[in-house]
């Protein structure tokens, strides 16, 4: 009996031997999964911070953008708003050219107008000025292209009188210029 005795109680050594075991390997686990528990803990609270942070640059990033959006608003409205004041200057503007173009056409015109009339005068009483050198017996008017033609003694002269600052017109400087080259030439014509 005592072998039997011995026997259990070596049974109950292994048995309790076992169960310590399987304690210490559950506590281990335990343990381990303690360990993991506080790391992952951790790295929840980590991320929750990353999040948070996150978050807090996102909403002032929103709030910044929020604030330039009303900007961009009030600068649009100031812009459209200079815009039309700046198209009705322009509008008003472009009226009152057009209306002083109408006026310096007009006085251009006034202006041209006298001073033909004025030329016309000056052609018909330019024989009777001192800086006319011509008998103006000997001289007769034709008026185009040529004013005057001097019959005199030794030569016949062609004359246009101007006043001012008028020019030779181009049928008048051609007719200069063959006069100059002596390009005159006589033709009698009979008829009968």
């Amino acid at each position: 009996m005592n072998f039997l005795l011995e026997f259990f109680l070596l049974g109950c050594i292994l048995y309790l031997s076992y169960i310590i075991y399987s304690l210490k390997q559950e506590r281990t686990n335990a343990d381990s999964l303690n360990n993991e528990n506080q790391y992952l803990k951790n790295q929840l609270t980590q991320k929750e911070y990353e999040f948070k942070s996150r978050e807090a640059t996102l909403n002032n990033i929103r709030s910044t953008f929020e604030k330039e959006q009303q900007f961009l608003s009030q600068r649009k409205l100031e812009l459209d708003s200079r815009e039309k004041d700046l198209l009705e200057e322009l509008k008003q503007s472009q009226t009152k050219l057009q209306e002083e173009t109408e006026a310096r056409k007009k006085v251009v015109s006034q202006k041209k107008s006298s001073e033909v009339r004025l030329g016309h005068i000056a052609e018909t009483l330019a024989p009777f000025l001192d800086q006319f050198e011509f008998e103006p017996e000997n001289c007769t008017f034709l008026g185009k292209p040529i004013d005057y033609i001097s019959f005199g003694d030794d030569e016949i002269t062609f004359i246009e009188v101007k006043s001012g600052n008028s020019q030779l017109n181009s049928k008048q400087r051609h007719i200069r210029d063959q006069i100059k080259a002596k390009l005159v030439s006589w033709k009698e014509i009979r008829i009968k």
